[in-house]
């Protein structure tokens, strides 16, 4: 019962935050690799340490990180997780490893609802979509709606809630950073 109120609590101060990093620029050098195990091209490596950076800088701190397991994300996560707080969940699932954005929304409606931020590291055009259906609005929303970059991080604002009810209300997108800004 005292969590539940804590929760309420939590609720009443903080939105629901939600980053959606969408995995670095990957490598096709090797045609003969099942998709899961593609490599981060040079390229890729260099964008997630412009973006690690950012992050970094931005004080972005999310509680709990949802990665999918394909190679290219593992090593996208591997090089933003020196910026983020030490004390936070990475869970890497197999499940995070699509390219549809239901599968996604589903994943994050199921995260416990005493977690107020969740960055989740994954595939287009999944995060492009999840994006969409959870902010209405934003200065660049019609930006990311055109088109999301490899190793772009989108940060939405959630309405006060549960996890549970994610994308039934909006929420607004409060930025869209691409790697080629951080130069």
């Amino acid at each position: 019962m005292r969590a539940s109120s804590d929760t309420r609590r939590i609720r009443e101060t903080e939105e629901m935050r939600v980053w959606l990093l969408r995995h670095a620029k990957s490598s096709w050098y090797d045609t003969g690799l099942d998709d899961r195990d593609r490599p981060l091209a040079p390229r890729g490596e260099r964008a997630a340490d412009r973006m690690r950076d950012y992050v970094a800088a931005a004080g972005i701190r999310p509680e709990l990180v949802l990665c999918s397991s394909a190679l290219r994300t593992r090593q996208t996560l591997a090089r933003v997780l020196p910026a983020l707080e030490h004390d936070l969940e990475v869970r890497v699932e197999s499940s995070l490893y699509t390219f549809d954005a239901a599968s996604a929304l589903d994943r994050l409606r199921a995260v416990p609802d005493g977690v107020n931020s969740v960055m989740l590291i994954g595939h287009n055009p999944a995060i492009q979509e999840l994006a969409v259906r959870l902010a209405a609005r934003g200065d660049r929303l019609d930006e990311l709606a055109q088109k999301y970059p490899t190793a772009a991080l989108a940060e939405i604002e959630l309405p006060v809630g549960s996890w549970h009810e994610a994308g039934e209300t909006p929420g607004q997108l409060t930025r869209f950073v691409v790697p080629r800004e951080l130069a």
